[in-house]
Protein backbone atom coordinates (compact mmCIF):
# COMPACT_ATOMS: atom_id res chain seq x y z
CA UNK A 1 0.00 0.00 0.00
CA UNK A 2 1.12 3.56 -0.71
CA UNK A 3 2.94 5.02 2.25
CA UNK A 4 0.65 7.41 4.07
CA UNK A 5 1.55 10.61 5.85
CA UNK A 6 1.69 11.00 9.59
CA UNK A 7 0.76 13.49 12.25
CA UNK A 8 4.46 14.05 12.89
CA UNK A 9 4.90 15.61 9.42
CA UNK A 10 3.23 18.78 10.71
CA UNK A 11 6.12 20.31 12.63
CA UNK A 12 6.86 23.78 11.15
CA UNK A 13 4.71 26.89 10.87
CA UNK A 14 4.78 29.37 8.01
CA UNK A 15 7.18 27.81 5.51
CA UNK A 16 6.22 28.05 1.85
CA UNK A 17 6.35 25.97 -1.30
CA UNK A 18 5.04 27.00 -4.72
CA UNK A 19 4.11 24.57 -7.48
CA UNK A 20 3.33 25.90 -10.95
CA UNK A 21 2.11 24.08 -14.04
CA UNK A 22 3.21 25.38 -17.45
CA UNK A 23 2.70 24.60 -21.12
CA UNK A 24 5.71 23.70 -23.25
CA UNK A 25 5.14 25.26 -26.68
CA UNK A 26 6.85 25.77 -30.03
CA UNK A 27 8.08 29.03 -31.53
CA UNK A 28 4.53 29.97 -32.50
CA UNK A 29 3.30 29.43 -28.96
CA UNK A 30 1.37 26.28 -29.90
CA UNK A 31 1.47 23.06 -27.81
CA UNK A 32 4.64 21.11 -28.55
CA UNK A 33 5.16 17.37 -28.82
CA UNK A 34 8.07 14.99 -28.30
CA UNK A 35 9.34 16.89 -25.26
CA UNK A 36 10.40 14.03 -23.00
CA UNK A 37 13.96 15.34 -22.97
CA UNK A 38 12.96 18.29 -20.80
CA UNK A 39 12.06 15.96 -17.96
CA UNK A 40 13.92 12.73 -18.67
CA UNK A 41 16.88 13.94 -20.71
CA UNK A 42 19.86 15.99 -19.55
CA UNK A 43 19.74 17.47 -16.07
CA UNK A 44 18.04 20.88 -15.92
CA UNK A 45 19.90 23.83 -14.37
CA UNK A 46 19.64 24.66 -10.70
CA UNK A 47 17.32 25.25 -8.93
CA UNK A 48 15.12 23.24 -11.32
CA UNK A 49 17.03 19.99 -10.89
CA UNK A 50 14.76 17.41 -9.28
CA UNK A 51 11.89 19.89 -9.30
CA UNK A 52 10.34 19.36 -12.72
CA UNK A 53 7.99 16.62 -13.90
CA UNK A 54 5.37 15.96 -16.53
CA UNK A 55 1.72 16.35 -15.74
CA UNK A 56 -0.80 14.14 -17.52
CA UNK A 57 0.02 15.50 -20.99
CA UNK A 58 3.57 15.65 -22.27
CA UNK A 59 3.29 19.34 -23.08
CA UNK A 60 2.41 20.24 -19.48
CA UNK A 61 5.15 20.34 -16.84
CA UNK A 62 5.06 21.14 -13.14
CA UNK A 63 7.83 22.94 -11.29
CA UNK A 64 8.43 23.23 -7.57
CA UNK A 65 10.36 25.81 -5.63
CA UNK A 66 12.80 24.71 -2.95
CA UNK A 67 11.49 25.08 0.59
CA UNK A 68 10.97 28.77 1.30
CA UNK A 69 11.71 29.62 4.91
CA UNK A 70 10.24 33.16 4.94
CA UNK A 71 7.70 34.94 2.73
CA UNK A 72 10.28 37.60 1.82
CA UNK A 73 12.26 34.87 0.01
CA UNK A 74 9.34 33.79 -2.18
CA UNK A 75 10.01 36.22 -5.03
CA UNK A 76 13.60 35.13 -5.62
CA UNK A 77 12.70 31.45 -5.32
CA UNK A 78 9.81 31.71 -7.76
CA UNK A 79 11.67 33.78 -10.34
CA UNK A 80 14.80 31.61 -10.26
CA UNK A 81 12.79 28.44 -10.95
CA UNK A 82 10.89 30.13 -13.78
CA UNK A 83 14.08 31.48 -15.35
CA UNK A 84 15.70 28.06 -15.14
CA UNK A 85 12.66 26.47 -16.82
CA UNK A 86 12.65 28.99 -19.67
CA UNK A 87 16.41 28.54 -20.19
CA UNK A 88 16.06 24.75 -20.09
CA UNK A 89 13.22 24.81 -22.61
CA UNK A 90 15.08 27.18 -24.95
CA UNK A 91 18.10 24.86 -24.90
CA UNK A 92 15.86 22.19 -26.41
CA UNK A 93 14.14 24.50 -28.88
CA UNK A 94 10.94 25.15 -26.93
CA UNK A 95 9.23 28.05 -25.20
CA UNK A 96 7.03 28.16 -22.07
CA UNK A 97 3.51 29.57 -21.70
CA UNK A 98 1.14 29.94 -18.76
CA UNK A 99 -2.65 30.02 -18.37
CA UNK A 100 -5.27 27.80 -16.79
CA UNK A 101 -5.87 26.19 -20.18
CA UNK A 102 -3.97 26.65 -23.41
CA UNK A 103 -6.47 28.19 -25.85
CA UNK A 104 -5.11 26.30 -28.87
CA UNK A 105 -4.70 22.90 -27.20
CA UNK A 106 -6.84 20.14 -28.74
CA UNK A 107 -6.73 17.28 -26.30
CA UNK A 108 -7.45 14.61 -28.92
CA UNK A 109 -4.32 15.67 -30.82
CA UNK A 110 -1.90 15.70 -27.87
CA UNK A 111 0.17 12.90 -26.35
CA UNK A 112 -0.25 11.72 -22.80
CA UNK A 113 2.82 11.20 -20.63
CA UNK A 114 3.93 7.58 -20.38
CA UNK A 115 4.63 7.67 -16.64
CA UNK A 116 2.99 4.57 -15.05
CA UNK A 117 1.09 6.73 -12.56
CA UNK A 118 -0.66 8.62 -15.36
CA UNK A 119 -1.30 5.52 -17.44
CA UNK A 120 -3.03 4.00 -14.41
CA UNK A 121 -5.14 7.15 -13.97
CA UNK A 122 -6.18 7.11 -17.62
CA UNK A 123 -7.18 3.46 -17.33
CA UNK A 124 -9.18 4.03 -14.15
CA UNK A 125 -10.82 7.40 -14.86
CA UNK A 126 -11.15 7.28 -18.66
CA UNK A 127 -12.73 10.24 -20.52
CA UNK A 128 -12.54 12.96 -17.83
CA UNK A 129 -8.80 12.37 -17.45
CA UNK A 130 -8.14 11.92 -21.18
CA UNK A 131 -9.28 15.54 -21.78
CA UNK A 132 -7.58 17.09 -18.72
CA UNK A 133 -5.30 19.74 -20.26
CA UNK A 134 -5.51 21.95 -17.16
CA UNK A 135 -2.71 23.90 -15.48
CA UNK A 136 -2.91 25.33 -11.98
CA UNK A 137 -1.02 27.03 -9.19
CA UNK A 138 -0.58 25.29 -5.83
CA UNK A 139 0.61 27.06 -2.67
CA UNK A 140 1.85 25.10 0.37
CA UNK A 141 2.08 26.69 3.82
CA UNK A 142 3.66 24.78 6.68
CA UNK A 143 1.53 24.17 9.78
CA UNK A 144 3.02 22.97 13.05
CA UNK A 145 0.15 20.80 14.31
CA UNK A 146 -1.89 18.19 12.44
CA UNK A 147 -5.28 19.01 13.99
CA UNK A 148 -4.59 22.70 13.41
CA UNK A 149 -3.85 21.98 9.75
CA UNK A 150 -7.20 20.26 9.26
CA UNK A 151 -9.03 23.14 10.99
CA UNK A 152 -7.20 25.65 8.82
CA UNK A 153 -8.10 23.72 5.65
CA UNK A 154 -11.75 23.67 6.75
CA UNK A 155 -11.81 27.43 7.31
CA UNK A 156 -9.93 28.21 4.09
CA UNK A 157 -12.82 26.87 2.03
CA UNK A 158 -14.75 30.11 2.49
CA UNK A 159 -12.00 32.11 0.75
CA UNK A 160 -11.36 29.78 -2.20
CA UNK A 161 -14.06 31.22 -4.52
CA UNK A 162 -12.57 34.68 -4.03
CA UNK A 163 -9.15 33.33 -4.94
CA UNK A 164 -10.50 31.54 -8.01
CA UNK A 165 -12.40 34.63 -9.21
CA UNK A 166 -9.24 36.73 -9.03
CA UNK A 167 -7.11 34.09 -10.76
CA UNK A 168 -9.60 33.16 -13.52
CA UNK A 169 -7.43 32.82 -16.61
CA UNK A 170 -8.92 30.12 -18.83
CA UNK A 171 -11.89 31.21 -20.98
CA UNK A 172 -10.88 29.03 -23.96
CA UNK A 173 -10.77 25.26 -24.14
CA UNK A 174 -10.25 22.97 -27.10
CA UNK A 175 -10.20 26.02 -29.37
CA UNK A 176 -13.49 27.67 -28.42
CA UNK A 177 -14.79 30.26 -25.96
CA UNK A 178 -16.54 28.45 -23.14
CA UNK A 179 -18.32 31.54 -21.78
CA UNK A 180 -16.60 30.85 -18.46
CA UNK A 181 -13.87 32.86 -16.76
CA UNK A 182 -12.17 29.69 -15.47
CA UNK A 183 -13.03 26.73 -17.66
CA UNK A 184 -10.03 24.97 -16.09
CA UNK A 185 -11.81 24.73 -12.76
CA UNK A 186 -14.93 23.18 -14.28
CA UNK A 187 -13.01 20.75 -16.49
CA UNK A 188 -10.88 19.66 -13.54
CA UNK A 189 -14.03 19.05 -11.49
CA UNK A 190 -14.87 16.30 -13.97
CA UNK A 191 -12.28 14.15 -12.21
CA UNK A 192 -13.12 12.22 -9.03
CA UNK A 193 -12.01 13.62 -5.66
CA UNK A 194 -11.93 17.23 -6.79
CA UNK A 195 -13.72 20.48 -5.97
CA UNK A 196 -14.75 21.82 -2.60
CA UNK A 197 -14.01 19.25 0.14
CA UNK A 198 -16.27 18.52 3.06
CA UNK A 199 -15.35 19.53 6.59
CA UNK A 200 -13.23 17.11 8.63
CA UNK A 201 -13.48 17.02 12.43
CA UNK A 202 -9.79 16.50 13.11
CA UNK A 203 -6.62 14.99 11.72
CA UNK A 204 -7.61 11.44 12.59
CA UNK A 205 -10.82 11.74 10.58
CA UNK A 206 -8.89 13.05 7.57
CA UNK A 207 -6.13 10.43 7.88
CA UNK A 208 -8.76 7.69 8.18
CA UNK A 209 -10.43 8.93 4.99
CA UNK A 210 -7.12 9.15 3.14
CA UNK A 211 -6.17 5.65 4.27
CA UNK A 212 -9.55 4.17 3.31
CA UNK A 213 -9.40 5.69 -0.18
CA UNK A 214 -6.04 4.02 -0.79
CA UNK A 215 -7.06 0.69 0.78
CA UNK A 216 -10.20 0.45 -1.36
CA UNK A 217 -8.16 1.31 -4.49
CA UNK A 218 -10.33 4.36 -5.08
CA UNK A 219 -7.03 6.18 -5.57
CA UNK A 220 -3.54 4.86 -6.25
CA UNK A 221 -1.83 7.25 -3.84
CA UNK A 222 -2.69 10.10 -1.49
CA UNK A 223 -1.70 12.65 -4.15
CA UNK A 224 -4.86 11.75 -6.09
CA UNK A 225 -7.05 13.55 -3.57
CA UNK A 226 -7.23 16.60 -5.81
CA UNK A 227 -9.45 18.83 -3.69
CA UNK A 228 -9.22 22.62 -3.86
CA UNK A 229 -7.55 22.60 -0.45
CA UNK A 230 -6.11 19.73 1.54
CA UNK A 231 -3.83 18.98 4.47
CA UNK A 232 -0.75 17.50 2.80
CA UNK A 233 0.11 14.66 5.12
CA UNK A 234 3.52 14.11 3.55
CA UNK A 235 4.84 17.67 3.50
CA UNK A 236 3.14 18.82 6.71
CA UNK A 237 1.44 21.71 4.94
CA UNK A 238 -1.93 23.05 4.02
CA UNK A 239 -2.04 23.06 0.22
CA UNK A 240 -4.28 25.49 -1.65
CA UNK A 241 -4.87 24.21 -5.19
CA UNK A 242 -7.53 26.65 -6.39
CA UNK A 243 -5.96 29.24 -8.75
CA UNK A 244 -5.49 29.06 -12.49
CA UNK A 245 -1.88 29.18 -13.64
CA UNK A 246 -0.53 32.68 -14.32
CA UNK A 247 1.94 34.24 -16.74
CA UNK A 248 2.84 37.19 -14.51
CA UNK A 249 5.00 36.26 -11.49
CA UNK A 250 3.74 39.33 -9.61
CA UNK A 251 0.21 37.91 -9.73
CA UNK A 252 1.49 34.58 -8.39
CA UNK A 253 3.32 36.35 -5.58
CA UNK A 254 0.18 38.28 -4.63
CA UNK A 255 -1.68 34.99 -4.27
CA UNK A 256 1.20 33.53 -2.26
CA UNK A 257 1.20 36.57 0.04
CA UNK A 258 -2.55 36.20 0.58
CA UNK A 259 -2.56 32.44 1.18
CA UNK A 260 0.36 32.62 3.60
CA UNK A 261 -1.19 35.47 5.60
CA UNK A 262 -4.55 33.72 5.63
CA UNK A 263 -3.16 30.40 6.85
CA UNK A 264 -1.22 32.13 9.64
CA UNK A 265 -4.28 34.16 10.66
CA UNK A 266 -6.59 31.13 10.73
CA UNK A 267 -3.99 29.12 12.65
CA UNK A 268 -3.94 31.84 15.30
CA UNK A 269 -7.72 31.67 15.53
CA UNK A 270 -7.48 27.93 16.09
CA UNK A 271 -5.04 28.55 18.94
CA UNK A 272 -7.51 31.06 20.39
CA UNK A 273 -10.22 28.35 20.32
CA UNK A 274 -12.51 30.28 18.00
CA UNK A 275 -15.66 28.57 16.76
CA UNK A 276 -15.51 27.04 13.32
CA UNK A 277 -17.37 28.62 10.42
CA UNK A 278 -20.78 27.03 9.92
CA UNK A 279 -21.76 27.22 6.25
CA UNK A 280 -23.30 24.62 4.00
CA UNK A 281 -21.11 22.90 1.45
CA UNK A 282 -23.77 23.67 -1.18
CA UNK A 283 -23.30 27.41 -0.66
CA UNK A 284 -19.54 27.07 -0.98
CA UNK A 285 -20.12 25.21 -4.25
CA UNK A 286 -22.44 28.00 -5.41
CA UNK A 287 -19.79 30.61 -4.68
CA UNK A 288 -17.21 28.59 -6.57
CA UNK A 289 -19.55 28.36 -9.55
CA UNK A 290 -20.00 32.14 -9.47
CA UNK A 291 -16.22 32.53 -9.59
CA UNK A 292 -15.92 30.05 -12.46
CA UNK A 293 -18.60 31.78 -14.51
CA UNK A 294 -17.95 35.45 -13.81
CA UNK A 295 -14.34 35.88 -12.63
CA UNK A 296 -13.74 39.51 -11.63
CA UNK A 297 -17.45 40.27 -12.03
CA UNK A 298 -18.51 37.66 -9.49
CA UNK A 299 -20.59 38.25 -6.40
CA UNK A 300 -20.94 35.71 -3.61
CA UNK A 301 -23.46 34.45 -1.09
CA UNK A 302 -22.21 36.05 2.12
CA UNK A 303 -21.47 34.28 5.39
CA UNK A 304 -24.99 34.93 6.67
CA UNK A 305 -26.27 32.76 3.78
CA UNK A 306 -28.80 35.50 3.03
CA UNK A 307 -27.12 38.49 1.38
CA UNK A 308 -24.74 38.90 -1.55
CA UNK A 309 -21.30 40.50 -1.45
CA UNK A 310 -19.42 41.65 -4.56
CA UNK A 311 -15.82 40.67 -5.19
CA UNK A 312 -14.45 44.15 -4.50
CA UNK A 313 -16.06 44.28 -1.06
CA UNK A 314 -14.89 40.75 -0.25
CA UNK A 315 -11.33 41.65 -1.28
CA UNK A 316 -11.37 44.87 0.76
CA UNK A 317 -12.56 43.02 3.85
CA UNK A 318 -9.86 40.38 3.78
CA UNK A 319 -7.05 42.73 2.73
CA UNK A 320 -7.87 45.08 5.61
CA UNK A 321 -7.96 42.22 8.10
CA UNK A 322 -4.76 40.57 6.92
CA UNK A 323 -2.90 43.77 6.01
CA UNK A 324 -2.05 42.56 2.50
CA UNK A 325 -2.33 44.58 -0.69
CA UNK A 326 -1.55 42.35 -3.66
CA UNK A 327 -5.12 41.19 -4.19
CA UNK A 328 -6.31 44.76 -4.69
CA UNK A 329 -3.79 45.23 -7.49
CA UNK A 330 -5.05 42.10 -9.22
CA UNK A 331 -8.66 43.23 -8.91
CA UNK A 332 -7.84 46.68 -10.29
CA UNK A 333 -6.10 45.17 -13.32
CA UNK A 334 -7.70 43.49 -16.32
CA UNK A 335 -8.50 39.87 -15.53
CA UNK A 336 -6.67 37.07 -17.27
CA UNK A 337 -9.89 35.85 -18.89
CA UNK A 338 -10.79 39.34 -20.15
CA UNK A 339 -7.28 39.89 -21.43
CA UNK A 340 -7.32 36.67 -23.43
CA UNK A 341 -10.68 37.52 -24.98
CA UNK A 342 -9.52 41.03 -25.85
CA UNK A 343 -6.32 39.83 -27.51
CA UNK A 344 -8.22 37.33 -29.65
CA UNK A 345 -10.85 39.91 -30.55
CA UNK A 346 -8.29 42.55 -31.51
CA UNK A 347 -5.91 40.19 -33.31
CA UNK A 348 -6.00 36.40 -33.78
CA UNK A 349 -5.14 33.07 -32.16
CA UNK A 350 -1.44 33.49 -32.99
CA UNK A 351 -1.36 36.75 -31.01
CA UNK A 352 -3.25 35.13 -28.14
CA UNK A 353 -0.78 32.24 -27.97
CA UNK A 354 2.14 34.67 -28.06
CA UNK A 355 0.62 36.74 -25.23
CA UNK A 356 0.87 33.73 -22.88
CA UNK A 357 4.62 33.21 -23.28
CA UNK A 358 6.88 33.71 -20.27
Amino acid sequence: MEELGTREAFDRMGTLGIEEEFFVVDDAGRPASAIDELVYGDDPPDPLGGRIDHELFEFIVETQTPLIERPAEASDALRSVREALVDHAETHGFSVAAAGLHPAAKWRELDHAQKPRYRAQLDRIQYPQHRNTTAGLHVHVGVDDADKAVWVANELRWYLPLLLALSANSPFWNGFDTGLASARAKIFEGLPNTGMPTRFDDFESYARFERRMVETESINDRGELWYDVRPHTGHGTVEVRTPDAQRDPEVVLAFVEFVHALVVDIAERFEDSESATDIRRELLDENKWRAIRHGHDASFVDRDAESLVDLETAVDRVCDRLDVSGLRSILDDESGASRQRRVLREADMDALCASLLL
